[in-house]
């Protein structure tokens, strides 16, 4: 297993940094490099709680939001294994950072959510997809993603439930997976903000590093707070080691506020009714689907979206256009790089009967 050169900083204090961890520890001191308005009295008092006026920076994030998360996955322990950030991209920017360099490469799943690619480009890496295989169900291929690695290889990036495949992790696959990435000396990186808490991967023993991403955005609806985290797992040599380079990425940017990590228990106690009232949405509109178009849908497990096989001529993407002009939009297929065949996705969050009138304009144009 390889870090990133760019994030083996020393971590030995020097000097004076030690001398002055010391002193502190024997005696007050009038600190002249103090730079944090909140604690020389400057900050406004009140603008948001009395509990946020002062602001602690703590670059994995607070302990009462790591005991708030962990308490949400039902394992209190998994407080000492988080990372807080921004959001998962944010995450998935500072996973690439701590896990490759310039040139390195991360294999990411085909279809899915086109964020992965601009994220490595963004951390001069190279995403390399990998085809998910449909057979009724959506499948990791481990021969598959083996032909794919290469001496620059650094991770496997995993949708779980995917988007928009819906697609989860099955238990044979993340054996799999888990056995390859450690065989290999790569890092595991599941994302997992479609998943309901009890069936994470955060519950599994992993061989390898292992990374699982949740946030407050799709658990509870809430994406204008911007609070997302990371479960780092596996070996605990490397877990640890994993956890310390994070700190330092982390501190550079302290982007998580300290509001949203105060209210982290407030706000996730919105996760189960908010999904509930997705999940029946959902249902719904799913079913809807079923009733009109049962040959075109694809089977899923969860998610927000749903997958139709269209015939290929015409192109997926004459078929969105003429649609639009239907007045119903669409995502053609190849926004999500689907490996072979023609696809539509759509999303199953409208309200129902404005779904409904929608799908039928799309059975009645490949009908007609």
């Amino acid at each position: 297993m390889s870090f990133s050169q760019r994030t083996g900083w020393p971590r030995t204090l020097n000097r004076f940094s030690a001398r002055l961890d010391e002193l502190r520890r024997q005696r007050a001191l009038i600190d002249l490099t103090e730079s944090n308005p909140t604690r020389c009295g400057l900050s406004d008092a009140g603008v948001v709680s009395s509990a946020t006026d002062a602001w602690q920076p703590e670059p994995l994030g607070s302990g009462e939001a790591h005991a708030a998360v962990a308490r949400w996955y039902g394992r209190p322990q998994l407080a000492d294994s988080l990372l807080l950030t921004a959001s998962t991209s944010e995450a998935d920017g500072f996973l690439f950072k701590l896990l490759g360099d310039p040139g390195d490469e991360v294999l990411v799943p085909h279809p899915g959510y086109p964020l992965f690619e601009p994220l490595a480009q963004l951390e001069s890496l190279r995403a390399v997809g990998y085809p998910l295989r449909y057979d009724g169900q959506w499948r990791h291929d481990v021969p598959v993603i083996d032909s794919l690695r290469t001496s620059r290889t650094r991770a496997l990036v995993v949708v779980s439930p995917g988007n928009p495949t819906g697609c989860r992790l099955a238990d044979d696959e993340a054996l799999a997976l888990g056995r390859w990435c450690a065989d290999h000396g790569l890092a595991l990186i599941i994302d997992e903000v479609f998943e309901h808490p009890r069936r994470s991967l955060v519950h599994r023993a992993w061989p390898s590093l292992t990374f699982v991403l949740g946030g407050l955005s799709k658990a509870a609806g809430l994406p204008q707070l911007k609070l997302g985290w990371v479960a780092v797992l596996g070996p605990e040599a490397l877990r640890l080691e994993a956890l310390r380079r994070l700190e330092v990425v982390a501190d550079t940017y302290l982007s998580v506020s300290g509001p949203v990590q105060h209210d982290a228990d407030r706000l996730l106690a919105r996760a189960a009714p908010f999904r509930a009232r997705v999940e029946q949405r959902c249902a719904i509109n799913r079913q809807t689907l079923r009733a009109l178009l049962p040959h075109e849908l694809l089977a899923a497990e969860a998610g927000w979206s749903a997958v139709l096989r269209v015939p290929l001529h015409p192109d997926e993407q004459a078929r969105a256009l003429a649609l639009l002009e239907l007045g119903v939009v669409v995502h053609p297929g190849h926004f999500f790089d689907f490996p072979e065949g023609a696809h539509l996705v759509v999303s199953l969050l409208p309200e129902p009967s404005v779904f409904e009138a929608g799908a039928r304009l799309i059975a009645s144009s490949l009908r007609g």
